[in-house]
């Protein structure tokens, strides 16, 4: 498509059978909508830093609830703005493209223009009810790149140590964030900093070039207790990525607790199974671009869900798949693993993510419907996801080529969930979610050798007590739920039964009053909804004898009712856990007892 850029041309007056401006209107709606809420998401980032200086961990949790919120009302307003100025119902197709080249010369000078594209699309969609697929009013590609575009302050600042020397630099780098806490024993951390650089495998470049420089964000990333510092050493054409994490010590002041320089535990912190951080920018690509330089394996449309922007991800999904299928020829199938009783899965086996639709129809002994299972993957989104749930994007009416669903696929979705499924071509999705695919724990624990059978049982329960400190009680535990991801780590996947782990009742099965109560069908005992009895897990988790013991090794007291009675007691107390995206042998503390 050949676009026109209206802004400035007499072409704009003359838009048949509306006003003459009605279109450069409209873009101006919709650029006054963006940049409102693009400017309360950065105000609440930038929070995220006063909020880690107070040591205010309950209120940065409600400050990244809060911000997810936002689009959705940004966009909403938007929709009632336009509807009450203009008749939209009797706008031409021709008025909303030119309103979209209207909009296109308002972002050639703009910060954001890749997240204003996206909030163009969302509005649009709302009111004219068209599908993804295709669809020339909405921006179906990007129409203004996002390279070189300026930002102020700088998007990284760079410290030459070939002037001040590698500590000095690094000192006034932490300095430079400004945090008004002071810091602990800088000297003492710069220590453990400088060891682990020169301790790294391969060790440190044999010749500097003139261009060595340490880059780093100019804001901090925050979540949970910590602010991380993202940067990268740049010798000649070498880069060498670093993460530095941050923490209060027992005294409130800060202190630098690890350097991470592993490219796999750099990805790991980028986890999407971890709540998004909190960033001030005022140039989110730019970001993005240094990110992806430091962890080439994240996509771009992971990292801006990373970052909070997760629209701007799910835009970017959506060309990523789009660019798949012209250039695979692969047919979506029924996923493998046993099939759920509330949700249909299916994939495409060369791209490597799920496609997730509810049901119409629920399977024995599953109480609850469409809109409580929905409730439940909101409610992940805006839970701390400590690494143990998968991140989901939701799409409404995600239009896909029909000639490239399976027969037996197309079979069973018409048989378990006809009203999600519209079949003209493209074929139209009503509802789904999209999950990076995983391995189903049952088929990994099938699979697996000795030592990773033990290591996949530790970590699955391990899970479970992550789940557990940051308030989150799964329900249905069976192994199938849960997948491996590809560093081996059990994340938990689904969500028809997850709770808030302080409104389950964990009690103890009371002793039967005779043999008979004991033998008999029914219980002897009330039972109310949100009862669990944690002495029946054993009963469907552990029937296999190899995962028996290993479980009852490492975790029996999973099975006990006072080990959540004692995890639901911290969480009412006010307690926030730490969650350490990195092993705490790598913590700067635990290398010094080490060595002591």
């Amino acid at each position: 498509m050949t676009y026109r850029v209206l802004v400035g041309t007499e072409e704009a007056q003359a838009i048949a059978g509306v006003p003459a401006d009605a279109a450069r209107q409209i873009a101006t709606v919709l650029i006054e909508g963006f940049d409102k809420h693009y400017r309360l998401f950065r105000s609440t980032s930038a929070r995220a830093k006063e909020h880690f200086e107070e040591g205010a961990w309950t209120e940065l949790q409600h400050a990244v609830q809060e911000r997810i919120r936002f689009y959705d009302e940004r966009v909403r307003e938007c929709v009632d703005r336009l509807r009450g100025e203009f008749d939209v119902e009797a706008l031409s197709d021709e008025t909303w493209r030119d309103a979209k080249l209207y909009y296109i010369g308002l972002l050639v000078e703009h910060s954001q223009p890749e997240l204003a594209e996206t909030f163009f699309n969302s509005v649009i969609k709302r009111i004219v009810q068209r599908s993804y697929y295709d669809n020339d009013l909405i921006f179906v590609r990007a129409a203004i790149s996002t390279e070189y575009i300026e930002s102020d302050p700088p998007i990284y600042r760079s410290y030459y140590p070939g002037v001040r020397g590698e500590r000095e630099c690094f000192a006034r780098l932490f300095r430079d964030f400004g945090w008004s806490r002071p810091f602990a024993d800088l000297d003492r951390d710069l220590d453990h900093l400088l060891r682990a650089l020169e301790e790294r495998p391969g060790g440190p470049w044999a010749h500097l070039e003139p261009n060595y420089q340490i880059q780093v964000l100019n804001s901090a990333f925050y979540r949970n207790k910590a602010a991380y510092v993202f940067g990268q050493l740049v010798n000649g054409h070498e880069k060498l990525p670093f993460v530095v994490s941050l923490l209060h010590d027992a005294g409130g002041r800060v202190e630098l607790d690890t350097i991470l320089l592993d490219p796999q535990q750099i990805n790991t912190l980028c986890s999407l199974s971890r709540a998004y951080f909190m960033v001030d920018m005022q140039v989110p690509s730019g970001y993005v671009e240094f990110l992806r330089s430091m962890t080439p394996v994240r996509a771009r449309t992971e990292l801006y869900t990373m970052i909070g922007l997760g629209k701007q991800g799910k835009t970017l999904f959506f060309r990523e798949l789009l660019q798949h299928l012209h250039h695979s020829r692969d047919e979506f199938v029924e996923a493998p693993g046993i099939r759920g009783q509330v949700m249909m899965v299916f994939t495409l086996p060369s791209f490597p993510y799920v496609f997730k639709v509810i049901r119409d129809a629920f399977g024995p002994g599953k109480d609850t419907d469409r809109a409580t299972v929905r409730s439940k993957f909101t409610m992940v989104k805006h839970v701390d996801r400590v690494g143990r749930l998968a991140d989901t994007l939701e799409f409404v009416d995600l239009a896909l080529p029909r000639e490239r669903f399976s027969t037996k696929l197309l079979e069973q979705l018409r048989e378990l969930a006809p009203s999600m499924v519209s079949e003209d071509d493209p074929l139209v999705i009503r509802h789904c979610y999209v999950e990076r695919r995983m391995v189903p724990l049952n088929i990994y624990l099938d699979r697996a050798a000795p030592e990773e059978l033990e290591a996949a049982v530790v970590d699955y329960g391990n899970a479970i007590r992550d789940l557990a400190a940051a308030n989150i009680f799964p329900g249905d535990m069976l192994w199938r739920n849960f997948g491996v991801t590809s560093y081996g780590r059990v994340v938990f996947y689904d969500y028809d039964e997850i709770e808030y782990l302080c409104d389950v009742n964990f009690r103890r099965i009371p002793t039967a009053p005779d043999a008979e109560s004991e033998l008999a069908a029914e219980p002897w005992y009330g039972v109310m909804r949100n009862d669990v009895f944690p002495e029946e897990f054993a009963t469907f988790l552990l029937g296999d004898p190899r995962l028996r013991e290993l479980f009852l090794r490492a975790h029996a007291d999973l099975l006990e009712p006072e080990f959540w009675q004692a995890a639901q007691r911290r969480i009412e107390s006010g307690e926030l856990m730490d969650f350490f995206p990195y092993p705490e042998s790598l913590r700067f503390r635990n290398r010094e007892a080490a060595v002591g």
